[in-house]
């Protein structure tokens, strides 16, 4: 059987044992199609069963979450952990809080988890979680009480040489710390590791808030580099106004660049002059507020309903960091009509596997989200290495650290599409670079 066969054959049980999970079928087709000459080069991965095994989750776990409202009200939400692949090391990803959370999302979150962990080269597997719980119009007290509650069945499953779960969308550092203070309660243990994205005065890393962001930005200024540009001079739109934007926007900046244009569900704002980051985190980071808001402060700005026309706008580089498929194929096509040199994406698979393609055939540089934007599982990992030995290491530290790291990243995604006929195709090349050594650590433990 050939790699083509095999790849096809696993794909076809796939989709028949998890139908109707669009999210989570389409990250398993991107990363399965990319592997064949792998299988192709490796014939002993295909005896041994490997892509068989390593698209079913070791283990899926769903649980009821009530709570309590304002008002006195019960309140019922249903809470997720994949536990996808510990073959490398404990199972690491973030928890999402969204209305959209449910299972086809959290698997495919959690699949896309395995390599970006990978990539890394640190000792973490793949995992994810959450709830469709929507913290949005949330009291302080209704989202403790709901964070409470998810932790009191979280807590049975999860342990830092385990499971070390982290933010994600709609969990900041507020809900880490709501989940780790009832974590000691129940458990009696303080176990800093257990959960990362904590506060500086409890066991957080300095530089985590910011690592996301920042390691996009790390990243995509290799791939120019690598094709003989930069971010300097550069009109750069980034989608969303949360910790990835506005980190990414920060230093996108600082290398050069003029951000025009964040957004938020709602909307977008444009500011020609360059987005005001201080405005962005009153707005974002104190008020909690919405992206329109910025009009109140900046009067030349001009804000568009529907956050999805962000894509209208012409740049030189596109950093999607919102939200999953937010830029489908005819938003990749104004991209391209508009003259984008490079698409990098800062949340998890932001745009569809047509998006992606259509991008490719016109020659943007693209940065796919299991490399580009794992500076933040990268940074989790390093808090994980400071709790283990009782220390604090410095911002600079941390920050030189996550910089060396995604340039490894990418380095390596580039030789393995090289390796692989597939030379300057980041996609494949980091497909295959994280799956090699999941691949290696699953054939060395057995069948498993």
């Amino acid at each position: 059987m050939d790699g083509k066969q095999y790849v096809t054959e696993v794909l076809d049980k796939v989709k028949k044992r998890n139908a109707g999970e669009k999210e989570f079928i389409d990250a398993i087709t991107e990363v399965l199609n990319s592997l064949v000459p792998v299988f192709d080069k490796n014939p002993k991965f295909i005896e041994n069963g490997l892509l068989e095994r390593i698209v079913e989750p070791e283990r899926q776990i769903m649980f009821r979450v009530p709570w309590i409202d304002d008002k006195g009200n019960v309140q019922v939400n249903r809470g997720f952990r994949i536990q996808f692949n510990s073959a490398i090391g404990p199972y690491k990803g973030g928890l999402r809080f969204h209305p959209s959370v449910n299972a086809s999302i959290i698997k495919f979150l959690g699949f896309e988890q395995i390599f970006k962990n990978s990539l890394t080269g640190l000792p973490i597997g793949g995992g994810k979680g959450g709830s469709d719980f929507d913290p949005k119009g949330k009291s302080d007290g209704e989202i403790m009480r709901f964070c409470q509650s998810f932790m009191a069945e979280l807590c049975k499953h999860i342990g830092s040489d385990i499971d070390v779960p982290a933010g994600d969308i709609g969990v900041g550092g507020r809900e880490i710390g709501y989940m780790y203070g009832y974590y000691k309660k129940l458990t009696g243990l303080n176990t800093q590791g257990v959960l990362t994205g904590k506060g500086l005065t409890y066991g957080g890393s300095l530089g985590r808030t910011e690592a996301t962001g920042y390691g996009l930005v790390y990243f995509t200024e290799e791939m120019l580099k690598d094709n003989g540009e930069s971010f300097s001079g550069k009109t750069v739109v980034i989608s969303g106004s949360g910790n990835v934007a506005i980190y990414a926007t920060e230093k996108a900046t600082e290398l050069g660049a003029k951000v025009v244009a964040l957004s938020d569900s709602n909307g977008y704002v444009y500011d020609e002059n360059g987005i005001d980051l201080d405005v962005v985190k009153e707005i974002k980071e104190v008020k909690r507020g919405r992206i329109k808001e910025y009009l109140n402060y900046v009067k030349n700005a001009t804000y568009v309903e529907g956050c999805r026309n962000i894509w209208n706008v012409k740049c030189d580089i596109a950093l999607p960091c919102a939200t999953q498929g937010e830029i489908n194929k005819e938003d990749a096509e104004k991209l391209v009509k508009n003259g984008v040199i490079c698409v990098s994406e800062g949340a998890n698979m932001p745009t569809t596997l047509e998006g992606i393609d259509l991008l490719l055939e016109n020659k943007v540089m693209f940065g796919p989200a299991k490399a580009a934007n794992a500076g933040g599982v990268a940074c989790s990992a390093l808090e994980m290495s400071q709790n283990s030995m009782r220390l604090s290491w410095s911002k600079e530290e941390v920050d030189e650290k996550l910089k060396t790291i995604m340039k490894n990243i990418y380095l390596n995604a580039s030789l393995a599409a090289k390796e692989y006929g597939k030379q300057g195709n980041i996609v494949v090349g980091a497909n295959i670079s994280g799956f090699l050594k999941v691949a290696d650590a699953m054939m060395a433990q057995g069948i498993v």
